[in-house]
């Protein structure tokens, strides 16, 4: 059994899960940042990592960026490519919330794109999985938002992860980017980023609006991916996508469909996601 995998058993860590496709625009950072509110309020303390330049998931949670602070993001742990660097990076969101306190953020800004030219360093994939050691042990879950593709910050995601959940949307190009995705996961990631446990838990269907075409196109999902679909679809929802713009929590009337929706999907979350 490779070092990696046999410390993974042994440890309390948390559980380390890649929210990931390759495709962007599918809703993968929302499915990331609400699934964590979620949690939040079954009592879990989530920890959600960047690690999409963009920093849209950090920017959700109410994080900002200010350059005279000189905040730690977790691309300076990346780069320290030590064990526990990650540590001064996590800093708590910006929500009024009450459950707020159990989520905690390792932010990104685009400063993390620098880390892409890392990859032909030997061992570099390796790095998140380093920064994270020993720091997210007081977690039940870990969150990585990755950014839309299978290049290195996304193996640096899926080399420290213990499971991945496909995000995607019923549109044939998205659903293409899925089952890519699902191929590398489960056939090249398990071998080439020496992580031989790692495996594909659910695949989540978002910004579904319910026209004929798309209705076809969440059934073709199903096909595919049987039994790994949770339910239920995220529906397209003006006032989600404001709440994540305005980095809100879902605690307002306008948002009680989205909100019902993701405490169900993080019901089929716990149930899928092996606890450590």
């Amino acid at each position: 059994m490779p070092k990696q995998s046999a410390q993974r058993e042994e440890s309390q860590m948390a559980r380390r899960v890649a929210l990931v496709n390759n495709k962007g625009g599918v809703g993968k950072t929302t499915t990331t940042v609400r699934l964590a509110e979620a949690l939040a309020k079954e009592g879990k303390r989530v920890l959600v990592v960047d690690m999409d330049p963009q920093g849209n998931a950090s920017s959700f949670l109410g994080w900002t960026w200010d350059p005279a602070q000189q905040q730690p993001t977790i691309s300076e742990a990346i780069r320290a490519a030590t064990e526990g660097a990650a540590r001064g990076a996590i800093q708590p969101i910006g929500w009024d919330a009450p459950y707020a306190e159990r989520i905690a953020l390792a932010p990104a800004t685009l400063d993390l794109e620098t880390r892409m030219s890392e990859a032909g360093v030997s061992g570099a994939w390796r790095r998140l999985d380093m920064a994270l050691e020993g720091v997210d042990d007081s977690f039940d879950f870990t969150l990585i938002d990755c950014q839309p593709s299978v290049f290195h910050l996304t193996q640096l995601a899926l080399a420290a992860a213990h499971d991945a959940v496909i995000v995607t949307e019923a549109d044939i190009y998205a659903i293409e980017a899925a089952k890519r995705m699902h191929a590398f996961v489960t056939q090249r990631a398990p071998k080439d980023l020496a992580n031989p446990t790692l495996a594909v838990r659910g695949v989540v269907v978002s910004a579904l609006k319910g026209t004929s075409l798309q209705t076809e196109q969440r059934d073709s999902i199903r096909r595919i991916f049987a039994d790994l679909v949770w339910d239920p679809a995220v529906k397209l929802r003006t006032t989600l996508a404001e709440a994540n713009t305005d980095a809100q929590p879902l605690t307002d009337s306008r948002v009680a469909d989205s909100r019902a929706t993701y405490e169900l999907l993080a019901q089929a979350f716990l149930k899928a996601v092996p606890a450590q």
